[in-house]
């Protein structure tokens, strides 16, 4: 590719990058639930509806988490996410995204520094948990 080709094609990259981000900070809204901000993201589940995730101080940190819907999800869904491979799958799904498994919800604590790339990780983790029912149904994890 030539010099000059090269140097519109990412000029052109750098506003679609800028159109992506436009987007998504349009798409993406707050609303205060108790002492959490509820943060509504433009990403669907498998069920077409927009994820949440809370945020919150606590202690020095942010407390990022989807308040166990993901999981909740699945085992309403009928998937056996307590069986031992139904947890390695769920160990899979969070290995390297910094997300924690607690008490059925998915949680990240996180500096004001790192706060983008948690909740990124934390919407990433939703959609790979999220993305377990059809692996567990394949497999034969689901009750019914």
């Amino acid at each position: 590719m030539a010099n000059s080709t090269f140097m519109q094609a990412e000029a052109e990259v750098r506003d679609l990058m800028d159109q992506y981000w436009n987007w998504l900070r349009d798409q993406t809204s707050l609303r205060g639930v108790s002492d959490w901000i509820e943060i509504t993201t433009p990403y669907l589940d498998r069920h077409n509806d927009h994820l949440q995730i809370y945020a919150r101080p606590d202690q020095g940190v942010w407390l990022l988490t989807d308040d166990g819907y993901v999981i909740d999800d699945l085992v309403q869904s009928g998937c056996k996410v307590e069986s031992p491979k139904g947890q390695h799958m769920l160990k899979c799904a969070l290995a390297g995204l910094g997300v924690n498994l607690e008490g059925g919800a998915l949680v990240v604590k996180t500096s004001r520094m790192d706060f983008a790339l948690s909740k990124h990780n934390l919407v990433q983790a939703m959609l790979s948990v999220g993305g377990l029912f059809c692996t567990m149904e394949s497999d034969g994890l689901i009750d019914g």
